[in-house]
């Protein structure tokens, strides 16, 4: 059986041949998950061993890349905040993936954001610029969004989005790692992995979140994670997304990582005191067979 990943890049491929707009099936039962997904969980200061620790709980970097492949790194980078605010993605657990990536002989790194505040304050305010510049590797790039690379995609049974514009590095990539920080959201409660995918879509983001969890669902069939890697090194757990108040941010010093999107949101939905089943992107996406919602069903590794 292929890959959902493999098969999306097919349709895609198909449809540029023949000129016709890209359909992605909503329904996935053809693209069953493991009945037991993998969840790894690690706590520690140290983020670049924290990191290499839950991969390797996992199995290494060389079960979710390929030598010679290229890959995407999403991050979030969306808002103009140093990382000790906690609205971005921590910058040493960027840079170590694309470390574990380059390790794993990858041919390209590709690393970027469609940003909510302006794109190069929050590059260089996140820290992540630098980080990935220390690396001082070609094969790893951080890159601000191309307006000219997105591509419209038609989403079939979708139940918010019947199509929607996508970024075209984001769908063509043979691996997508999603990096998303573990926060608070004022509209959906909390943003994590499914959230996180918004930053790979264009258009007028805002109207998905009169149906956000529907909408959520949809986008997350079509950009499917390799794997999803919480970043819980520390959380913001009040006025988020974007914070700005140092005493709104915990640290629970804490990654989470499982190729199963749903089931890394479940669990990280238990660090700011919530059940899974109280965040409705979670529920919506275990629904929708996108992932594992019961804890008691994974894995812990």
């Amino acid at each position: 059986m292929i890959s959902r990943r493999t098969f999306v890049k097919q349709c895609l491929a198909t449809a540029v041949a023949a000129g016709t707009l890209p359909v992605i099936p909503v329904d996935l039962a053809a693209f069953p998950l493991n009945n037991s997904p993998p969840l790894a969980v690690r706590r520690g200061e140290d983020i670049n061993r924290l990191v290499r620790q839950t991969i390797e709980a996992l199995g290494g970097i060389d079960r979710f890349v390929k030598p010679g492949s290229t890959v995407v790194l999403k991050p979030n980078i969306g808002w103009d905040r140093r990382p000790e605010y906690a609205a971005n993605t921590h910058p040493l657990v960027v840079k170590t993936l694309a470390e574990l990536c380059l390790e794993a002989r990858v041919q390209r790194v590709r690393i970027f954001d469609f940003t909510c505040n302006d794109p190069r304050r929050c590059y260089v305010n996140s820290g992540i610029r630098d980080a990935i510049r220390s690396l001082d590797n070609s094969r790893v790039r951080l890159e601000h969004i191309n307006d000219r690379a997105w591509k419209e995609v038609a989403i079939e049974n979708g139940r918010e989005l019947t199509r929607w514009t996508f970024y075209r590095p984001a769908l063509e990539a043979d691996h997508f790692i999603n990096i998303p920080i573990a926060k608070h959201h004022g509209l959906s409660r909390l943003t994590l992995g499914m959230k996180n995918i918004m930053g790979v879509i264009g258009d007028d983001r805002g109207r998905l979140h009169w149906n956000l969890a529907q909408a959520l669902a949809d986008i997350n069939s079509v950009i499917q994670s390799d794997l999803t890697m919480i970043d819980a090194t520390r959380i913001l757990t009040a006025n988020g997304p974007q914070g700005g108040n140092l005493e709104d941010v915990e640290h629970p010093n804490t990654l989470i990582a499982s190729p199963d999107i749903v089931a890394a949101d479940a669990y990280a939905a238990t660090l700011f005191g919530f059940q899974p089943d109280q965040i409705e992107s979670v529920v919506v996406g275990a629904e929708r067979g996108l992932g594992t919602m019961d804890l008691e069903q994974v894995e812990l590794v």
